[in-house]
């Protein structure tokens, strides 16, 4: 367990999560290495969409198409901080590359570029991320508190955020029906 590397998978809280931040949670692994781990949950949009947050921060949404998508909670961490998955990767000043064509970006310009042009077009904006300590989600994967799957883009990009979850559990060929709350090992 000491190896692996969970960077572009998800991960998909088992039915036993009791922290209710994680519960029923689908977190898509952005970077995961020797220091830790981060990762956006992309399956909890917030009572607040692209138009309310272009407001506050203050900038002017010319797209009307994008106003109403939602924002999401994607952590406990730095919950006054966005976050935007995107796909195309484009040429951001704080963009952390995920794979060949995703990328996280946390400075203001990705936003703008949004705002302006309407790219790049493929955006989950969340507030706040998710993070673990070195070997901390190693140990919460060897207690059984998450199923981990390679992830799609396509789940991210092209499925509204309730179908997200059950199309991850569909990648590994079971429901979440089939999940029992109780882990054991054999």
């Amino acid at each position: 367990m000491d190896n692996v590397n969970l960077t572009d998978h998800f991960l998909i809280a088992m039915p036993a999560m009791e922290d209710p931040y994680f519960s029923n949670a689908l977190v898509y692994i952005c970077e995961h290495n020797e220091n830790g781990a981060l990762g956006i949950i992309v399956n909890r949009p917030i009572d607040l969409n692209l138009a309310g947050l272009f407001e506050k921060i203050d900038i002017k949404l010319e797209w009307d198409n994008l106003a109403r998508l939602p924002v999401y909670f994607g952590g406990p961490v730095q919950l006054d901080r966005g976050f935007v998955l995107h796909r195309p990767l484009g040429g951001w000043q704080s963009t952390l590359t995920i794979n060949e064509e995703v990328g996280l970006t946390s400075s203001r310009d990705v936003l703008a570029a949004v705002a302006a042009t309407g790219q790049p077009a493929e955006i989950i904006v969340s507030l706040g991320y998710s993070g673990w300590d070195a070997g901390q989600l190693e140990n919460e994967l060897a207690q059984n508190s998450w199923l981990t799957v390679p992830a799609k883009s396509g789940i991210l990009f092209d499925l509204p955020p309730e179908e997200r979850l059950p199309a991850a559990m569909q990648n590994l060929g079971i429901s979440f029906s089939q999940l029992s709350d109780v882990a054991g090992h054999a």
